[in-house]
């Protein structure tokens, strides 16, 4: 399975912690999608879900998440979100600036966001960037599955930044190769080997980019 494809297993319920991010870049996906909502019911609902656990495996790949949602009402329903790719002009810049800051580079294989390399770009979604997508009969948008699992990609991204950059376009190992090349230096004593050691190894993809019911 391609490395621009990546799936990730059902997050369980959650008992005892509202679905909120943690990290700054993880709240600043949240507000993206909040700030997008004309009614604040669907997203109330879609903490709901995601905190329930109502969300399936969840495949990201360039562009475009997409998972299923059970609802009692129906479903499971397929919902999906949308954001653009970076250019390559954003992408050259985004890599320039990393490979000249070995403490961007080295917060990167950290799992963590620089917030200058983050803000040069715009690599995080800003208000209606994000494109929600569902075949539910609601007429909301965002409707409380796609905010569900815009919730539960905000704790992906908690958990791997790398997650976003995907997003947008590149896979991990991508990155790092290009990385590498622009560098004539490890950031701060680490090797390539060491990097590619350090960071985490991916979760099984899913058998393909159309979301998995659970049973």
């Amino acid at each position: 399975m391609s490395e621009r494809v990546r799936g990730f297993p059902a997050f369980p319920a959650r008992a005892g912690r509202g679905p909120f991010a943690r990290s700054w870049w993880g709240r600043a996906w949240q507000r993206a999608m909040e700030d997008t909502a004309l009614d604040r019911r669907p997203l109330r609902r879609g903490r709901q879900f995601a905190a329930a656990g109502l969300v399936g495996p969840i495949a990201v790949g360039p562009g475009r998440i997409a998972a299923t949602v059970e609802d009692a009402d129906g479903g499971p329903y397929r919902t999906a979100l949308r954001l653009a790719e970076l250019s390559t002009a954003d992408w050259n810049r985004l890599l320039g600036r990393a490979a000249d800051r070995a403490a961007h580079l080295a917060a990167l294989l950290d799992r963590e966001l620089p917030p200058e390399l983050a803000d040069d770009v715009g690599l995080l979604p800003g208000l209606g960037d994000l494109d929600p997508e569902c075949d539910c009969p609601g007429w909301e948008l965002p409707c409380r599955h796609a905010a569900a699992l815009s919730l539960q990609v905000s704790w992906l991204l908690d958990a791997d930044p790398f997650v976003l950059l995907l997003m947008r376009g590149r896979a991990e190992r991508e990155v790092l190769d290009e990385l590498g090349r622009r560098t004539s230096r490890p950031p701060e004593g680490v090797s390539a080997a060491q990097a590619y050691a350090r960071a985490r190894p991916p979760l099984p993809d899913l058998a393909a980019f159309t979301p998995v019911p659970r049973r």
